[in-house]
């Protein structure tokens, strides 16, 4: 039996707290993928992270960083991110998973550099865009794709074919990655459609004159509240950010069967199918008229819908654990 290892070092957290809003894209792909990968009998699965107590759940040993015996090696280490906790085992086999483009200058600003060069782990990366930007320096020793994939709940939720959907957007990315572009879109599409509200993200200080042009706040609650709200809008209008290298907010309104308007920008272009499962615009005056075809035409509505509808299920963490097993596998 192999034993697969994952570090991680950001909040504390156990798959248990999956749903809570404290996790991010990157702790709940951790959550997934161990979770999935503890299905096989052929791998036993631990993760070190900043949990205060060990627990088991579903085959998975959570355990503190600092509980780590000089006995108990992997035969597979992976880092979330950090090449320095590489460092924390004696192991043959490592792996670093990336969740961003990551600079040269900021590789080496981290302290990463000298543990990577000592472990030289391959890189997962989650997508093309992700490949190939990701620097030669930081990838030396190679790099692998490996695509994510929305919660199980996400693919269980049972979407309402329900025609009567309020003419709502929404945006459930962070505030920094190109909302202000959107606000200004916004400006102009809420002319064109009158009835309209743009919901975003908490934090964000609304004015009065956001409150004029029907932006709102949404409800920023736990995944379930989220997948209500998410699956109740028109569409989802996200520009992209060259940080994005997967863009699980994306992800997560494709699978919800939620119209997608972006610039292509970062990882964006890789989540929507321009004309069948949204849009993908050139420009801000696109951005704008695909917004607003989208917002009061059913019939554009309806059928990039129906095309989200059946293009359903098509990757599960399942998917994710293979092709991660594949790549663990190689040589």
């Amino acid at each position: 039996m192999k034993k697969i290892y994952f570090v991680e070092k950001t909040i504390p957290f156990n798959s248990l707290d999956i749903n809570k809003p404290i996790v991010g894209g990157s702790e709940k792909t951790l959550i997934n993928i161990s979770n999935e990968l503890a299905k096989f009998d052929d791998y036993k699965i631990k993760v070190f992270n900043l949990i205060k107590t060990k627990k088991i759940i579903n085959n998975v040993e959570w355990n503190n960083l600092n509980n780590i015996s000089k006995d108990d090696q992997p035969d597979i280490l992976i880092s979330m991110s950090d090449s320095n906790l590489l460092s924390l085992f004696n192991c043959n086999r490592n792996f670093l998973w990336s969740h961003s483009i990551q600079s040269v200058e900021k590789f080496i600003r981290k302290k990463q550099l000298i543990a990577f060069i000592k472990k030289k782990p391959i890189l997962i990366l989650e997508g093309n865009y992700h490949y190939k930007n990701r620097s030669f320096l930081t990838s030396i020793f190679g790099k692998r794709i490996l695509p994510i994939a929305v919660d199980y709940d996400f693919i269980d939720y049972n979407i309402k074919v329900d025609h009567t959907l309020n003419k709502d957007a929404i945006f459930t990315t962070r505030s920094d990655r190109n909302l202000n572009f959107l606000i200004d879109c916004w400006s102009f599409i809420k002319k064109k459609s009158e009835n309209s509200h743009l919901y975003i993200n908490p934090p964000f200080n609304l004015t009065e004159e956001h409150t004029k042009k029907g932006i709102k706040l949404r409800n920023k609650g736990d995944k379930y509240n989220l997948m209500k709200e998410l699956s109740s809008k028109r569409v989802m209008l996200n520009p992209g950010h060259k940080g994005e290298v997967f863009c699980l907010a994306a992800e997560e309104a494709r699978e919800l069967c939620v119209p997608i308007v972006t610039m292509g920008i970062g990882s964006l272009k890789e989540r929507v199918e321009h004309g069948k499962t949204g849009y993908i615009a050139k420009n801000k005056n696109e951005f704008i008229d695909y917004s607003v075809q989208i917002l009061n035409d059913d019939n554009v509505y309806l059928n990039l819908r129906n095309n989200l509808i059946t293009k359903r299920n098509f990757r599960t963490y399942k998917d994710v654990a293979n092709d991660l097993i594949d790549i663990i596998n190689e040589n």
